[in-house]
């Protein structure tokens, strides 16, 4: 009998998935109620709700680690620009940090972010701005060593301008690719957030040299309409 992702059926006489519509209010912008009507109807939102993850990009590392399996037990994990901890939820059990699975090497995951983040059973949380000098190496030292797994879904403040906008995520995600060259062991994996429009050809050109597998993906979780990918980049030289 087929199910939803949510596990209830679907096979009821006369059911069917209905949309929430948001009427418009007397101080909200227009942008605003459309915003608001796209996460009630959004089957991912709701997933994250009933699942207990801080937000729907948990689902996008989720499906990455589905293709690309970098979150393995007995990786350290650097997440970078962590906030609100949906990505570190994910990779608590696949790394086994709380060393849940016996028999199964015991995993780090270190998440640092500009803001204070409501702690992560499993994960340790750090208070860093990650392009400050010294940054590197106090992310060496809280995990004990180098990390396997550098990843981040970091997103420069929007200012409204698509070009602006694209410029300065990929201004973010270069300064993250710099750090995880400093931290990553050999063989490592690095993965981040862009937003496709023309710029990112520079990102790509550093990473292929460093990488041996350099790949651009848009998961199922990312929104169809958003000009979000994610690079992958697999078996760092060092």
């Amino acid at each position: 009998m087929a199910k939803k992702p949510d596990g209830k059926n679907t096979s009821g006489r006369g059911q069917r998935d209905l949309k929430v519509k948001v009427k418009s209010a007397r101080g909200r912008k227009l942008s605003s109620t459309r915003w608001l009507q796209r996460q009630l109807n959004d089957p991912y939102v709701k997933r994250a709700q009933t699942e207990g993850y801080r937000g729907r990009a948990a689902f996008k590392i989720l499906e990455l680690d589905e293709k690309f399996r970098f979150l393995v037990p007995g990786a350290r994990v650097v997440d970078l620009g962590c906030a609100p901890g949906g990505w570190c939820q994910v990779a608590v059990p696949r790394v086994n940090a709380l060393g849940e699975k016996k028999g199964k090497a015991i995993g780090t995951v270190l998440g640092v972010d500009l803001q204070e983040v409501t702690p992560i059973a499993g994960a340790e949380i750090h208070q860093l701005d990650f392009m400050e000098d010294g940054a590197d190496e106090k992310v060496k030292e809280w995990l004990g060593g180098k990390a396997d797994v550098v990843m981040s879904d970091m997103a420069a403040a929007s200012s409204g301008h698509k070009q602006t906008d694209h410029l300065r995520i990929i201004a973010l995600c270069e300064a993250a690719a710099y750090l995880a060259f400093d931290v990553l062991e050999e063989g490592g994996t690095f993965v981040a957030k862009v937003l496709a429009g023309g710029a990112e050809g520079s990102l790509q050109q550093i990473l292929k040299q460093r990488f041996d597998k350099v790949a651009n993906v848009k998961p199922p979780a990312s929104r169809s309409d958003s000009s979000e990918k994610f690079v992958v980049a697999t078996g760092f030289r060092g």
